[in-house]
């Protein structure tokens, strides 16, 4: 017998109260899920609300980590070192007396009093840069900074680390490489390490450097930034207030370097001293804007310097007697019709005058000849030429390459004078 699997039919009578039974059932279930599902996702709306408004368990319990990280590095150990021997100079000059718009003070006219000051003269706030303590030697302590930082002052004070301010005075400058030399009583500074140099000659390019100073003043002095340095034997030139001269041979960094950091030292990672800290570019001639340029004179220049300063009050260096132009600056009318070198030269210097009885004189260098070497090294400008000579010292004898017209010469000059004992003129680049 086979059997068939299906499903009978049921009767009429009982299937309505089956199909409700279950209509019922699912309806209940539905309900109940949804209100599972609604308690879920909104939390229990059925539980006591006993937290804060702001939602949070632990609000107002916020705490700083009791952990301690002693953060010690190259930088922060060099800083170390040099940081107490770094100082904010104050350049003192008289009080002027105001006229017309120039200040606050105008605008409400001055004083009988602000008037008698001025007439006492009494030194007012200038500018400020940076120096460093180098040396203490006795009663006296020497701090180095830039010529430019002390310029047309009338007095000086150092601000040290510590807060307290003490009159210092100058020992010595030289624009030339724009530095300066000044003194306080030791006993002012009694407690501080003065810095020692290292050896510039050994830097390397890419090598970390900490700048030191007071950056905008002493509002913010012993300020320390750090980089590298970006260059070496970069060639910069400036010139005085005076218009003298400034020609630095100089490290290039990108450590942070502002007005006020001038005369600050920079250093290596052994916290020595290699440069001193003396000027940036801010924007090219063609007025684009510069970051991370800057400039310090090398400790191994310093140091000759500054020995010289501090022993003479001035760089003693040789000088020919001549004032000049550069052949570059003329006009091709006066390069034919007035010097008269050959088509192939075209750099040097032309001598716009001689003075009388100066090792140019008596080697018998005479007005328009051209000079293009000083010994062994060529010179296409004034700067160039001072560089070359300045490299000898008064008593030396030097070879001097020049054209006289057409015909090229050479003569063999005794250097007998410094440039203090020439004469002062308003000719183009000066005496040399």
């Amino acid at each position: 017998m086979i059997r068939k699997d299906i499903t009978p039919t049921p009767k009429k009578s009982s299937g309505f109260f089956r199909r409700f039974g279950i209509s019922l059932l699912g309806g209940i279930l539905g309900a109940v899920l949804t209100i599972g599902i609604f308690y879920v996702a909104n939390g229990s709306l059925l539980a006591p609300n006993n937290q804060s408004t702001s939602g949070s368990p632990s609000a107002g319990k916020t705490t700083v980590s009791n952990m301690k990280v002693n953060v010690n590095s190259d930088i922060t150990d060099a800083t170390n070192k040099v940081q107490e021997a770094v100082v904010s100079v104050i350049n003192l000059q008289k009080q002027q007396s105001q006229s017309g718009l120039g200040d606050f003070s105008d605008i409400f006219g001055s004083t009988e009093e602000q008037q008698s000051q001025s007439e006492n003269g009494q030194l007012e706030e200038a500018s400020e840069g940076s120096g460093v303590i180098y040396k203490v030697e006795g009663k006296t302590a020497y701090i180095v900074t830039n010529n430019h930082v002390v310029e047309n002052q009338d007095g000086l004070e150092v601000l040290l680390k510590d807060g307290s301010k003490v009159k210092a005075t100058l020992v010595g400058t030289d624009a030339y490489t724009d530095l300066a030399v000044l003194k306080v009583e030791s006993d002012k500074v009694t407690s501080i390490k003065p810095a020692t140099f290292g050896d510039s000659s050994n830097l390397k390019v890419g090598e970390p450097a900490i700048a030191l100073g007071s950056p905008l003043g002493s509002q913010y002095a012993n300020s320390v930034t750090s980089g590298i340095i970006s260059s070496l034997n970069r060639q910069v030139v400036n010139q005085t207030e005076d218009g003298q001269t400034v020609n630095i041979n100089a490290i290039q960094t990108d450590a942070a370097i502002n007005p006020g950091n001038s005369g600050g030292p920079l250093v290596n990672m052994a916290g020595q001293v290699v440069g001193i800290n003396s000027s940036k570019i801010v924007q090219t001639e063609s007025n684009v804007s510069v970051e991370g340029i800057g400039f310090a004179i090398p400790s191994n220049d310093v140091v000759n310097v500054i020995n010289q300063l501090e022993k003479d009050g001035k760089v003693i260096r040789p000088a020919l007697g001549i004032s000049m132009v550069n052949l570059s600056d003329l006009s091709t009318e006066q390069l034919s019709e007035i010097v008269k070198v050959p088509t192939s030269v075209t750099n040097g210097v032309v001598v716009a005058k001689v003075q009388s009885a100066t090792p140019a004189d008596q080697a018998g260098l005479k007005k328009y000849d051209v000079i293009t070497k000083i010994g062994d090294t060529e010179v296409a400008t004034g700067v160039e030429l001072q560089s070359a000579l300045y490299k000898y010292k008064v008593g030396d004898t030097v070879k001097i390459t020049y054209y006289r017209q057409n015909k090229k010469e050479t003569v063999s000059i005794k250097l007998s004078t410094d440039t203090s004992s020439l004469q002062s003129n308003s000719d183009q680049q000066g005496n040399n």
